[in-house]
């Protein structure tokens, strides 16, 4: 299942990253150099305010990642969008993830180390600023928001959850 990606200014197909950062592999401990493209950098305190999260699931640290994201959001910080290419109609659509309950969610990532745990499932990708994704998600009616890092460091964020990144006084709609 899929949504048609609506026209936003500065969307690029990405397969392709600029910049190297040094991380310790798990395996081996022996320092790697790994692409990683400038605007995700600083997208780690995402991922570990949703570890902190998923280790203590309380509502201050649910604040808290949502203050996190905000913040990445204003630093005008960057996320994989999952993408499908087209299929006749020529539409490329952005990529969908099924929660158990059937619910239907735009699938984004925070990183490439999180984007390759899909195990291949994610064939192509845009990169997307946070503040146009938050806000044309939040503005999509068809699906019920956006689950970043399905695989891994998982936060669902809702309708009501987007509406308090983006600060609307009336959250929820």
């Amino acid at each position: 299942m899929s949504s048609e990606v609506p026209k936003l200014p500065g969307m690029m197909v990405h397969r392709f990253c600029v910049g190297k950062a040094k991380r310790k592999d798990k395996s081996n401990g022996k320092e790697m150099e790994t692409l990683k493209d400038e605007g995700l950098q600083g997208n780690e305190t995402i991922e570990e305010a949703i570890l902190g999260l998923q280790k203590e699931p309380t509502p201050e640290l649910l604040a808290h990642v949502l203050t996190v994201i905000r913040r990445r959001m204003k630093e005008g910080g960057q996320a994989i969008l999952s993408v499908e290419p087209p299929s006749g109609d020529d539409q490329i659509r952005i990529g969908t993830v099924k929660s158990a309950d059937g619910k239907v969610w735009w699938a984004a990532f925070t990183s490439f180390d999180e984007e390759l745990k899909g195990a291949g499932s994610v064939k192509s990708t845009f990169l997307v600023s946070l503040e146009q994704l938050i806000h044309m998600a939040s503005e999509t009616k068809e699906i019920s928001g956006v689950i970043f890092n399905p695989w891994n460091r998982t936060i669902m964020l809702d309708h009501t959850l987007l509406s308090i990144i983006i600060g609307e006084e009336n959250a929820g709609h």
